[in-house]
C-alpha cells in the first residue's frame, strides 16, 4: 500500500474531529437568530469570496430547496436588496474587502446584515446586526480561534457549509416539512 492508502482514514478522522470541534463551539443562541433572520426575510442575500462563497452558493441553494428565496451578490439575476430582506456575509477573518463593502451597502439599503465569521472584532462588527461565530483558524492566527491541520481556511469554508446544512434541517424539523415534497423546489432542467 501506498503513503495515502495508508494515511486516508487518519486523515479524514482528524478532519471530522475538527469540524465537531468546530461546530460544537458555535453558540446555539446565535443560530436561532440567524434562523429567526432567514425566516423573516423577504429574501436572503449571500456575498463572500473564493471558497467562501462556493459553501455560502450551496447555503443558497439549499435553502432555496425549502421555499426560501435566496440570490448570491453577483449572480446575473440578482435583484435589488431591500429593507425586508437580509444579507448574510460570509468572511472568516471578517476583514475582506469586498463582503465588507457589499455588507456596508445592504446597511444603507436599510437591509438586515448577518455576519458568519471567525473574529468577532472585525470591521463587520460594526455593520453587521449580530455575528454567528465558527471560532477556526483564519489568516488572523487570533488566540481562541480553534486550530487545524488543513491548509488556509479549509475548517472554516467545511463547517460553514455544515453549518448552513444543519439551519436547514433544523428548519425542515421545526416546520415539519415532509422530505419528498421538497422536490418541487428542486432544478428540473437536468
Amino acid at each position: 500500500m501506498g503513503y495515502y492508502s495508508e494515511n486516508y482514514r487518519e486523515t479524514f478522522g482528524s478532519i471530522l474531529k475538527e469540524l465537531d470541534t468546530a461546530l460544537g463551539s458555535v453558540d446555539p443562541e446565535s443560530v436561532e437568530r440567524l434562523v429567526d433572520a432567514i425566516l423573516d426575510a423577504d429574501q436572503v442575500f449571500f456575498v463572500g469570496v473564493g471558497r467562501v462563497l462556493l459553501s455560502l452558493q450551496a447555503i443558497a441553494k439549499r435553502l432555496a430547496h425549502l421555499g426560501i428565496r435566496t440570490h448570491y451578490v453577483g449572480e446575473i439575476t440578482e435583484p435589488a436588496i431591500t429593507s425586508a430582506d437580509l444579507l448574510i456575509v460570509g468572511s472568516g477573518s471578517g476583514s475582506t474587502l469586498f463582503p465588507l463593502g457589499i455588507a456596508k451597502k445592504a446597511k444603507a439599503a436599510g437591509a438586515r446584515v448577518v455576519h458568519i465569521g471567525s473574529n468577532p472584532q472585525s470591521e463587520m462588527k460594526d455593520v453587521a446586526e449580530f455575528m454567528v461565530r465558527i471560532p477556526v483558524r483564519t489568516k488572523n492566527y487570533l488566540d481562541d480561534e480553534i486550530d487545524s491541520v488543513q491548509p488556509m481556511t479549509s475548517l472554516f469554508e467545511q463547517s460553514l457549509l455544515l453549518l448552513g446544512d444543519t439551519v436547514a434541517k433544523m428548519i425542515i424539523d421545526k416546520n415539519e416539512m415532509d422530505m419528498k415534497s421538497l422536490w418541487k423546489y428542486h432544478a428540473n432542467l437536468e
